[in-house]
C-alpha cells in the first residue's frame, strides 16, 4: 500500500512538472507575441510616418496652421489639428474623470445594494454602446441644443461662422460620456480592492465616512484610478467615428464654438481619397497620435511610480 502511494505521488509530481513546463512555454510565447506586436506597430508607424516629415519639412508640418492638401500648391500644416486633440482630450478628461471616480465611489461605498444593482448594469450597458451610436445621438440630440446656445451667444456677431452645433463643445461632451464606463468600472474595482482594515482603522480613529473615503480609501486605490485615467485618455484621444459626426471635421482653432478636426478624424476623413504626399502626411498624423499616446502613458506611469515610492 505504501509503495503504491509513493508511486502515485511520484507520478503526480512528474505530471505537474510537465504541465508547469508546458504552461511556462505557452506564457513565454504569448509574452513574446505581445512584445512583437508593440515593436511591429512602432516600426511600421515610424517607417510610414517619417517620409512626409523629410519631404514637407517638420516646421511646416507641425507648426503651420494651413491645411490644404488638394490645392494647386498644397499645404500640410497640422498645428490646429494637434491643438484640437490636446484641448479636446484634456477637457474630456477634466469632465469625465471626476464624474467617473465619484460614481465609482458611490457604487463601492455609498449606494445600497438595490440601488447599485440598478446603476451598475446601466454603466455596463453604456460601455457596450458602439461609438457610431454615440455619434448619431450627438447629431440628433446634442448638436441641435448646442446650435441654440451658439445662436444665443453669437446673435449679434457678423464674423462668426455658424456650425449648426457641430463644434468642439459637442465633441468634448461626447468624449467625456464615452470614457465614463472605463473610468467607473476600473476605479470601482480598485476601491473595492482596498483592504477593509484601512477603512476600519480610519473609522475607529474618529474619521467620518466621507473623510475615510477621500483621505484613506481613494489614496490607497490611487494606482487603479490612474490606470483608469490612462485607459480613458487612450479611449478619448483614439476615438474617431463619433467625433467625426459631432465635431464638424473642419481645421480651425480649437475654440468652443468652432467646427474642429481631431487627429483621428483627419485620418478617417481623408484616407479614402488621399494619394502621394497627402497620404504620407496622414501616416505622419498617425505617428504623431501614436507618440502622444506613448508620452501620456509614460508620464502617468512615472507619476504613479513616484507616488508609490513616496508612499513607501
Amino acid at each position: 500500500m505504501k509503495v503504491e502511494t509513493y508511486a502515485s505521488i511520484s507520478g503526480n509530481k512528474k505530471n505537474k512538472a510537465v504541465v508547469e513546463t508546458v504552461a511556462q512555454i505557452i506564457f513565454t510565447i504569448c509574452a513574446f507575441f505581445a512584445v512583437l506586436a508593440v515593436v511591429s506597430i512602432t516600426l511600421y508607424m515610424i517607417i510610414s510616418g517619417t517620409p512626409a516629415i523629410f519631404k514637407v519639412g517638420i516646421k511646416e508640418l507641425l507648426f503651420s496652421t494651413v491645411w490644404q492638401p488638394t490645392a494647386a500648391e498644397p499645404s500640410f500644416g497640422i498645428l490646429y489639428v494637434i491643438l484640437t486633440s490636446i484641448v479636446g482630450t484634456a477637457l474630456a478628461i477634466l469632465i469625465g474623470v471626476p464624474i467617473g471616480v465619484l460614481t465609482a465611489v458611490f457604487l463601492a461605498e455609498v449606494a445600497n445594494k438595490k440601488l447599485a444593482m440598478v446603476v451598475k448594469p446601466a454603466v455596463e450597458l453604456l460601455a457596450g454602446i458602439p461609438s457610431v451610436v454615440y455619434g448619431l445621438l450627438g447629431i440628433y440630440l446634442l448638436n441641435p441644443f448646442m446650435y441654440k446656445i451658439e445662436l444665443w451667444v453669437f446673435k449679434d456677431s457678423k464674423t462668426h461662422q455658424f456650425t449648426g452645433g457641430a463644434n468642439l463643445l459637442s465633441a468634448v461632451i461626447v468624449l467625456a460620456i464615452m470614457i465614463l464606463p472605463t473610468v467607473i468600472n476600473i476605479s470601482e474595482t480598485s476601491i473595492r480592492a482596498v483592504h477593509p482594515s484601512i477603512k476600519a482603522a480610519s473609522l475607529a480613529l474618529g474619521a467620518s465616512h466621507m473623510q475615510t473615503i477621500f483621505r484613506m480609501i481613494l489614496p490607497a486605490a490611487k494606482s487603479g484610478i490612474v490606470t483608469a485615467i490612462v485607459l480613458g485618455v487612450g479611449r478619448a484621444i483614439g476615438e474617431a467615428m463619433a467625433i467625426t459626426l459631432v465635431s464638424g471635421s473642419s481645421v480651425n482653432m480649437p475654440l468652443p464654438f468652432n467646427s474642429v478636426r481631431f487627429l483621428t478624424t483627419a485620418i478617417v476623413s481623408e484616407m479614402g481619397y488621399s494619394q502621394g504626399t497627402h497620404r504620407q502626411v496622414l501616416f505622419t498624423i498617425g505617428l504623431v497620435l501614436f507618440v502622444f499616446i506613448m508620452i501620456i502613458n509614460v508620464a502617468l506611469n512615472s507619476i504613479l511610480k513616484k507616488g508609490a515610492v513616496e508612499h513607501e
